[in-house]
């Protein structure tokens, strides 16, 4: 049996304490435990032969100089295994959802490297999630980064879910949740949210609240990855890693380097950060065994995408999804900008010409609609040349098809979920586009799955609502065209 290595508290600055080993110096990024392993260390550098500089994981509240400390011999590690699923952990891997710890789990180290270069898949494949605005014009790439960029209630969380949901329910796919100082708040709603959904059975949480010490919060995301790995190469399962939110993983980091003495880089940034970023988004790739796909929440500073944050995030990602609170307003959800989102799968290499050239079409529509609208509210529609109109047709009969019903709001909207697959997606918006929809009011086309329904809808006589905040300019639209453009399906 391994005899204790034992150390002496001897200063204490805030969440950094030093210790003094007189034997064995513990090697960097292994946990100490202090106080009756109330208080737990993680340490970070070696300044001398005969002490260890460690970041605290816990408050050092009870914490003296002349403690003792216990090296325990190893780094910080996680459960993992198939008992974590539909559970919630703290970043010890402590249940933090009121259950006894799970059973039958081994522990792994959060500090793994990433899949060698040569055991990773060069297949470039599509990540299908069964929502056509991004599978049309934002394909997700199977294993790569997507950037969720989008302010407070504009449904970032109920896309997350919908994802999940679609994951779990069609893929035989794994989700994770890693919350990177997430309030306490939204994790107990989230927790709850995903079980109403149904969605929890297949589902590992993990959280680090926005109270606890920086080096807490700094190290949740390894904590997550570690998770998501074990599924990826021990089961061989595909695994969608949610991250909210990845600046907040770079603002503890900057805390950490802050409490350690570094010198801060441009805006105040700890100068590892881009090293510091990359070890965590290297770990998310596509192997031959399964992948990890990660939809990262993004919080750009002052909307300033010149912040070294967003600079650093934006050179991992493969995929921006941009969430809109005007089409929000409009009640076109999901609300996400076309024209602002882009894609590096949306190449006719790896899409296909076909696809490739209605994304294109679909993306010059709505770009066209975009600059008539301000003519449309000065002088309306009826001053619109004949192609201008249909030009206008296209793009709000597009905009109402790429709405969809999710599964995971059925309870608080009445309209049961779909799932599109994109060969059905293409279809409709090829349709559109070839004007076969013309003659059809717009509030068929609205909250549909595939577009044969829309032909259903005009057989069934349905009640109207009026969709608040649509452009002022078009109300002229339903007199011209004898239909009505503000209406929308109850």
């Amino acid at each position: 049996m391994r005899s204790i290595n034992r150390g002496t508290v001897i200063s204490v600055h805030g969440s950094v304490v030093d210790v003094r080993f007189d034997s064995l110096l513990p090697p960097i990024h292994t946990v100490l435990h202090a106080n009756e392993g109330r208080i737990i260390l993680e340490v970070l550098t070696q300044p001398s032969a005969t002490h260890v500089r460690t970041i605290a994981l816990t408050p050092t509240q009870g914490l003296a100089r002349g403690m003792e400390v216990k090296d325990t011999g190893g780094p910080l590690k996680v459960p993992v295994g198939k008992n974590i699923l539909s559970r919630m952990f703290d970043v010890f891997g402590n249940a933090i959802d009121g259950q006894p710890a799970p059973l039958d789990v081994q522990w792994r180290s959060v500090h793994r490297a990433p899949p060698p270069l040569a055991g990773r898949s060069n297949k470039s494949e599509i990540f299908a999630t069964g929502i056509k605005l991004i599978d049309v014009l934002v394909p997700l790439e199977r294993g790569g980064k997507t950037g969720l960029f989008g302010g407070a209630g504009v449904g970032k969380t109920v896309m997350l879910t919908e994802m999940i949901h679609n994951m779990v329910g069609h893929q035989d796919g794994v989700s994770i949740f890693c919350g990177i100082g997430e309030r306490c708040r939204e994790g107990q709603e989230l927790y709850h949210d995903m079980k109403e959904a149904g969605v929890l059975p297949n589902m590992t949480m993990i959280f680090s609240q926005m109270n606890e010490p920086p080096g807490s919060r700094f190290r949740v995301g390894h904590a997550a990855l570690t998770m998501a790995e074990y599924f990826r190469d021990d089961e061989h399962r595909d695994v969608l890693l949610l991250i909210d939110n990845i600046f907040r993983f770079i603002q503890a980091g900057s805390e950490v380097s802050g409490l350690m003495g570094q010198m801060p880089s441009r805006l105040g940034y700890q100068p590892t950060m881009g090293t510091e970023l990359s070890s965590l988004e290297e770990r998310i790739a596509n192997t031959d065994g399964g992948a990890i796909t990660s939809i990262q929440a993004v919080y750009v500073p002052a909307d300033d995408f010149t912040d070294p944050a967003a600079v650093h995030t934006f050179s991992h990602l493969s995929a921006s999804i941009v969430l809109s609170r005007k089409r929000a307003s409009e009640g076109l959800f999901p609300a996400i900008d076309p024209l602002q989102s882009s894609s590096k799968m949306a190449t006719p290499g790896i899409i296909g010409e076909r696809h490739y050239a209605l994304a294109q079409e679909i993306r010059r529509t709505f770009a066209q609609y975009a600059e008539l609208k301000d003519i449309i509210a000065m002088l309306g529609l009826e001053q619109l040349s004949p192609e201008d109109r249909k030009v206008v047709a296209r793009a709000r009969r597009l905009e109402r098809f790429l709405t969809q019903p999710f599964f995971t709001t059925e309870q608080f909207t009445g309209h049961q979920g779909k799932l599109v697959s994109l060969k059905d997606a293409l279809d409709g918006c090829e349709r559109i586009l070839r004007d076969e929809f013309k003659d059809m009011p717009e509030s068929s086309l609205y909250m549909i799955g595939a577009i044969e329904e829309a032909i259903a809808n005009q057989k069934v006589d349905k009640p109207v609502v009026t969709v608040p905040h649509l452009h002022p300019g078009l109300a002229s639209k339903s007199t011209a065209e004898g239909e009505s453009d503000v209406a929308t399906t109850a």
